[in-house]
């Protein structure tokens, strides 16, 4: 039982029923997540240097970052799905490419360079036990800027698209400043845009920068949004009155409702000087919390452009992570036919 939150059920059966007819668009870093199995039974010695050679038996890979986002959103079956953005021309972007079609997503709008890499997270996978258990990542990431071209190509396409999506979301991946495709010059368009386009559903996601954005729903945890606000890291824990107090805040420099993630306890829905919390949902088992805020990203953008609330849509957040969460290895999604399931239990 998810307390006074079953309330918000309803609205999100509907805005199950309105996602085919929906178009999303999502900006920000598409990555490629690629995963190596090994087998340690299966070690080599090389004979050149004396050190092991793990054997691969297995590979695997999804979009990652905002390519995450776009899976989520191809799970839950939106009508129209636009990736945004710019990838490497090279073996990664081809498998990203690859990937992203595969979710019919529509990647008119995804530029391919050879000025830049496809970002990419390889996570090499050891076999113990019947397990697999990730090992240390290797990343590869554009160590400088976007080069101009490449943004100034990404403004367009941003104008482009603005008048033919429902809602938009943001998935600022890339902590350096200006390394990603979330550059000053494209969140300056997207505040711009928000500000001339107040009925369209404009959703932030930012890891370094939440507070820079304006006119738009952004979506904090409760130390971002502590940082967004005193520019520093908390020390110790943050209540849930704190964190509602940090999200009103934000919301009178957004002008938008402020989301506050909190883990296992929810979230807070915080206007300007209103909060509501959004109880969690109670899962049993193994879980794996890699993408849970992607997946509350997707199913709160799409309750929002389907006309939920703002509380309502924070619920079908919830929802969608809690599924997610418990598909162990992968990028996880959730089906309409999951999402309804899970209503089913959780609610009296």
């Amino acid at each position: 039982m998810v307390g006074k939150s079953i309330q918000y059920v309803e609205q999100v059966l509907t805005s199950l029923d309105k996602s085919p007819e929906l178009t999303i668009g999502i900006i920000g870093d598409f990555f490629l997540d690629k995963y190596l199995v090994i087998d340690p039974v299966l070690n080599e010695i090389s004979l050149e240097t004396g050190k092991i050679a793990h054997q691969v038996v297995e590979i695997y890979h999804s979009p990652g970052a905002a390519g995450t986002v776009t899976s989520n959103l191809s799970g839950l079956e939106v009508g129209r799905i636009l990736a945004i953005g710019a990838i490497g021309d090279d073996g990664q972007g081809y498998e990203l490419m690859q990937g992203l079609s595969e979710r019919n997503i529509d990647v008119t709008y995804l530029i391919q360079s050879k000025k830049i890499f496809t970002p990419t997270y390889t996570k090499p996978l050891r076999l113990e036990a019947g397990k697999r258990i990730e090992q240390e990542r290797i990343d590869i990431k554009n160590r400088h800027s976007i080069p101009l071209q490449i943004e100034t190509a990404i403004l367009t396409n941003l104008e482009k698209i603005i008048e033919e999506v429902d809602g938009l979301i943001i998935a600022d991946q890339v902590e350096e400043r200006n390394f990603g495709i979330i550059t000053d010059n494209v969140r300056n368009k997207l505040i711009e845009l928000g500000q001339k386009y107040p009925q369209k559903v404009i959703f932030a996601d930012s890891r370094a920068r939440i507070g820079l954005f304006k006119n738009m729903y952004i979506k904090p945890n409760k130390f971002e949004a502590y940082r967004a606000i005193y520019g520093q890291n908390k020390k110790g824990e943050i209540t849930m009155n704190e964190a509602g107090h940090y999200g009103m805040q934000l919301s009178r420099k957004t002008n938008r409702s402020v989301i506050v993630t909190l883990e296992k306890d929810g979230a807070m829905v915080c206007k300007k000087s209103k909060t509501t919390h959004i109880s969690g949902i109670p899962v049993a088992g193994e879980i794996d919390p890699v993408g849970a805020g992607d997946s509350f990203s997707a199913g709160f953008t799409v309750a929002k452009c389907a006309t939920a609330s703002d509380e309502a849509a924070a619920f079908m957040g919830i929802v969608i992570a809690s599924i997610t969460i418990q598909k162990i290895g992968t990028t996880g999604t959730a089906s309409p036919e999951e999402v309804k399931m899970r209503l089913a239990e959780i609610s009296p």
